[in-house]
């Protein structure tokens, strides 16, 4: 009796326990290489758990994103100086690649047709509506928000591709400007 009362406590322990190997399963190996049964092993869970709880290996990898830092807090604030912010934010993108293991391997994965889905709804979710919403909704305003994130995936991609390249504060500068272009009416 007392294991059923506490069962709901343990499905949710359960849960937490195959997110946490989740997320540092796919932040040392990538997505690609790691499998459920990888998984479900390390959390010390039956696999059928990890189909219950997340559907999936990439709704598992969704709910991995879910936990992670986004740029929202960016959007706070006064609209005036949200070009700023974002300049000083992808000017660091520039020189450092994502703090966490797991936008790491998002960046690597890009290419995998279920991470493509995934980080699709993650950059919705996480940077064009909120986005959206900071600049007021409007006609335009998605437009407006796609530019923005274009300028970071572009950032990303170069700094992929060609290596890290320490900011100047001409290069913050031209990105502000690049910005408040990005985020006119």
């Amino acid at each position: 009796m007392n294991a059923e009362v506490t069962r709901p406590r343990g499905r949710e322990a359960t849960r937490e326990r195959i997110l946490q190997a989740a997320r540092t399963l796919f932040g040392e190996h990538g997505y690609e290489q790691v499998t459920i049964r990888m998984i479900a092993a390390a959390a010390d869970a039956n696999i059928a758990l990890v189909g219950r709880y997340f559907g999936s290996k990439a709704g598992l990898f969704g709910a991995v994103l879910e936990g992670e830092p986004t740029i929202s807090a960016l959007f706070e604030g006064p609209e005036e100086g949200l070009a700023r912010r974002l300049a000083v934010y992808a000017a660091e993108r520039m020189q450092h690649p994502p703090d966490s293991p797991i936008l790491r391997t998002l960046e690597r994965s890009a290419r995998h047709p279920e991470v493509q889905e995934v980080a699709r709804e993650r950059l919705i979710a996480a940077v064009l509506d909120p986005l959206q919403a900071q600049l007021g909704g409007g006609p335009d305003a998605l437009a407006r928000a796609r530019m923005v994130a274009a300028v970071f995936l572009g950032i990303g991609a170069m700094r992929r591709r060609l290596g890290p390249e320490t900011p100047t504060p001409a290069d913050v500068d031209r990105l502000t400007a690049i910005f408040e272009a990005c985020l006119a009416e």
